[in-house]
Order: C-alpha cells, then sequence, then structure tokens
C-alpha cells in the first residue's frame, strides 16, 4: 500500500511539473494581421485578402528601396529567464535584396538590443515559409517594450502573417 501511495504522489508531482512548465512556455500573443489592428506603421502597406497563409488577409509591404517595418510594439509583458521567439509566415515577389525579421528589446536603464533571424534570409520570389528569430533573456532581464520589425533590404514586394511571440525553455 505505501509503495502506490508512493508512485502516486511521484505521478502528481511529475503532473504540476509539467503543468507548469507548460504555463511557462507557449504563445504570449498572436496577430493574425487580417486588418490593421495594432499595425505600428501603415505606409506603404495595407491588408491583403487575396494572398494569405490563413485565407483571411496578410499585411502586404510594397517596397522601393530598403526599409524597416515596425509592425508591432508591445509593452505590458513580465518576462524573463526565458527564450523569447518572434514567428511569422513570409511571402515575397521580385525581392532585390533580403528580407528578414527582427525583435527589439529595449530594457529600463540599458538600452535595446536586437536579435535579426540572418540565417534564414529571403530573396526574389518565395512561397510561404516560415520564420522565427529568438531572443535571450537571463534572470532579471525583462524587457519593458518588445518591438516586431520586418526588415526588407532592398526593393520588392513582401507580404506577412500570422505573427506569434512565443516563449520557450532556455535550455530545450
Amino acid at each position: 500500500m505505501r509503495l502506490s501511495l508512493a508512485f502516486f504522489f511521484v505521478g502528481i508531482s511529475l503532473i504540476l511539473t509539467s503543468c507548469a512548465k507548460h504555463q511557462e512556455e507557449g504563445v504570449i500573443r498572436q496577430f493574425p494581421l487580417d486588418d490593421m489592428s495594432g499595425v505600428i506603421y501603415q505606409s506603404n502597406m495595407q491588408i491583403d485578402k487575396n494572398v494569405s497563409s490563413d485565407g483571411k488577409g496578410s499585411l502586404k509591404i510594397e517596397a522601393a528601396q530598403p526599409i524597416t517595418v515596425p509592425i508591432f510594439e508591445i509593452n505590458d509583458l513580465k518576462i524573463d529567464n526565458a527564450k523569447i521567439f518572434y514567428q511569422a509566415k513570409v511571402r515575397t515577389q521580385n525581392v532585390i535584396g533580403q528580407v528578414y525579421l527582427e525583435m527589439l528589446c529595449h530594457f529600463p536603464n540599458k538600452g535595446e538590443y536586437f536579435s535579426r533571424n540572418q540565417a534564414s534570409l529571403i530573396t526574389g520570389t518565395t512561397d510561404w515559409t516560415n520564420q522565427e528569430t529568438p531572443f535571450i533573456l537571463q534572470k532579471g532581464e525583462a524587457p519593458d517594450i518588445i518591438k516586431l520589425n520586418l526588415v526588407i533590404n532592398g526593393s520588392g514586394t513582401v507580404w506577412i502573417d500570422n505573427i506569434v511571440l512565443a516563449r520557450g525553455p532556455l535550455n530545450p
């Protein structure tokens, strides 16, 4: 009886640990980009209902020259000691240059730091690709502002859809 009771408590402990870990990981914010709600920069862009990764619309940006497009800014999070990810679906047409995601984290009294996904640069004409850029937050490093940008280092047309800010473990 004592042995089965011990297994019961070990099982409950494992379940509770798993649930706590699951609450710490996962989606922080989602931005489907079905409309312009919350989009910071709105010049040279529009919602395109005809081109979308989910059939509901995407943000279409037409760039005649290099531009960093500030899309969303989040300032009400309390996150530290985690790896955060900026994820999005990106499609390009006739891009001369490169396209990539950029995440900026501002820390009080320390300034702004960035993470850029330059390992999988997009160029030319592509179908929807999954893009991601991570940012490592150590214990006590809690940004007060997180900015999600799209960088078009050249010219062409870019669509971005289904933006997600997610949280994962520091060491998987």
